[in-house]
């Protein structure tokens, strides 16, 4: 089965596991809202602290809603919100929400040269699937430091703002990356493939912190644990949204356009988060009289200013409630996966043409939306260890179902490969996007003030690099299993043992929250 994946070169998760990676981090223990916590050291000298809070508070770019509540005075973006019509289920339509919309559907839309990049490397660079599936992990590497691109958002502002900017250079660089994809002359190497696709995945992984972190902020001042969530599901709404607008058309434009036309329409879409940038709302960051400065932010006070962000992630990256449970996640998606083995079985072995490849990602697009519902209207009062139970074991036995196909007993029971393989890749996408949304939302209302972006982006960072072991294991069991591009004798015992690792970190289950509940988070 072929999962919807957050961005155009994301590494291949595991079979019971949704397209984004993501990763929770739990409430707090106590009955106090998250907060920023200094080390002792630091506190200790309180002199220090007091000049350290006051060069980050002189440099960093609050919100507007934040500047209102020291104020007591209504904010502008709070008043739009009042004013503002609602959409299902409870999300103002203000200019802000519509650009997380935008981002996050961006990122479903450049799925359009998803399958293109696959038969690229498969059809044109004829790389094995062991090979491929190694080159994608390393192309998804920006997604793995996601805490750099959260430090440099929550502390260097570009030009003055800290969203803004940074959402208006990552549409740059996506569209310069996918034009040249498109160049012929440029790319013709798997070297210079990959160096391409880095290049679009720090665009796109770059743009999910910034308006993560915006998510972020809007989560924790929410009213509720269902306010949090319907901001999720506006995010992975309309993700899958973008994901159904290209999927069909990934794999029918492919057999018209080829891969490199596809590549040079993906450009395009980028550009959109450029659009996005000016919906944000937010104010300019000024210091007056600095003496030197690096596009709009103070060299004096840059040190000091990083320090305190340092300090602040690692006070929050120290409590037990955050470590463990994601020690949890990265286990969970670090088990290994044969989905590249199984899409040169589909293409090499059942001759499975692009056309019908856009159709299981269609259908995969509109399964995550179904599952995006599901979550949003039915569990989000569900206990986190019940969901990750279910879906880990359904996931496994669906997963093992996949032998059925490889054997070819499914056309013994008259059931052809094609429909065996859509109502497959439906099921297994439901439950991958019911299990992780809830652990966005707990990561979303657990983050501190002042380092969202950072913290955020840590914790995404560990579970994505689960994704990225988890793709190396794939690659070296499918070289160990000898699955190559035209030999599946030992893929039946490669997928078995991929389904049944995935049942794995659930002994580790007792160190997730059991349930997201915020009743108890009150000051």
């Amino acid at each position: 089965m072929l999962l919807a994946q957050k961005s155009s070169c994301f590494p291949a998760v595991k079979q019971h596991a949704p397209a984004a990676i993501t990763l929770s981090c739990p409430q707090p223990t106590s009955g106090m809202r998250p907060r920023t916590r200094f080390p002792k050291a630091l506190a200790e000298d309180s002199e220090q602290r007091q000049a350290l809070e006051t060069e980050y508070k002189a440099t960093k770019n609050t919100t507007a809603d934040l500047e209102a509540a020291r104020t007591d005075k209504p904010s502008a973006d709070a008043s739009s919100m009042a004013k503002a019509p609602k959409v299902k289920p409870g999300i103002p339509l203000t200019p802000e929400n519509v650009a997380i919309g935008i981002v996050y559907f961006t990122q479903g839309v450049l799925g359009l040269a998803r399958l293109a990049t696959t038969y690229f490397f498969k059809d044109d660079l004829h790389l094995d699937p062991a090979t491929l599936a190694t080159l994608t992990a390393i192309s998804a590497a920006p997604w793995v430091v996601k805490p750099l691109w959260g430090f440099m958002s929550d502390s260097i502002p570009v030009f003055g703002y800290r969203r803004k900017s940074y959402l208006f250079l990552c549409g740059l660089l996506g569209c310069g990356s996918w034009v040249g994809m498109a160049t012929p002359g440029l790319v013709g190497t798997p070297a210079t493939a990959v160096a391409m696709l880095v290049v679009g995945s720090l665009g796109t992984a770059m743009s999910d912190v910034v308006i993560d972190s915006i998510v972020v902020e809007k989560s924790r001042g929410a009213d509720s644990q269902s306010t949090a969530g319907s901001l999720q599901s506006l995010c992975w709404g309309a993700s899958a949204c973008g994901g159904i607008v290209s999927a069909y058309w990934s794999g029918a434009l492919i057999e018209s356009l080829g891969v490199r036309g596809i590549f040079l329409l993906t450009s395009a879409f980028p550009l959109l988060l450029c659009g996005a940038a000016l919906l944000v709302n937010e104010d300019r960051t000024s210091v007056p009289g600095a003496p030197s400065r690096l596009l709009g932010v103070q060299l004096d006070g840059l040190w000091q200013l990083l320090r305190s962000q340092v300090a602040a992630l690692w006070g929050a990256l120290t409590e037990t409630g955050v470590i463990l449970p994601a020690v949890f996640l990265f286990v969970w998606q670090a088990t290994p996966t044969a989905e590249t083995a199984m899409f040169y079985f589909y293409t090499n072995k059942l001759h499975f043409q692009p056309s019908f490849m856009g159709e299981i990602r269609l259908l995969g697009s509109i399964a995550s939306l179904v599952g995006v519902a599901t979550f949003n209207f039915f569990l989000k009062e569900v206990k986190l260890r019940k969901i990750f139970l279910w879906t880990a074991l359904i996931g496994a036995a669906l997963g093992l179902s996949q032998l059925i196909l490889i054997s070819g007993l499914n056309r013994q029971l008259g059931l052809g490969d094609e429909l065996f393989v859509l109502g497959d890749s439906v099921i297994l996408t439901v439950l991958g996007q019911i299990s992780f949304l809830p652990l966005l939302v707990l990561a979303a209302r657990s983050c501190p003030e002042g380092v969202e972006a950072s913290l955020f982006a840590t914790l995404m960072s560990l579970s994505n690099g689960g994704a990225f072991v988890g793709s190396f294991l794939g690659s070296l069991l499918t070289r160990g299993f000898g699955v190559t591009s035209s030999n599946f004798d030992h893929l039946a015992a490669l997928v078995a043992c991929c389904s049944l690792s995935s049942l794995l970190p659930l002994t580790l289950l007792h160190l997730v929250p059991d349930n997201l509940s915020d009743k108890d988070d009150k000051d």
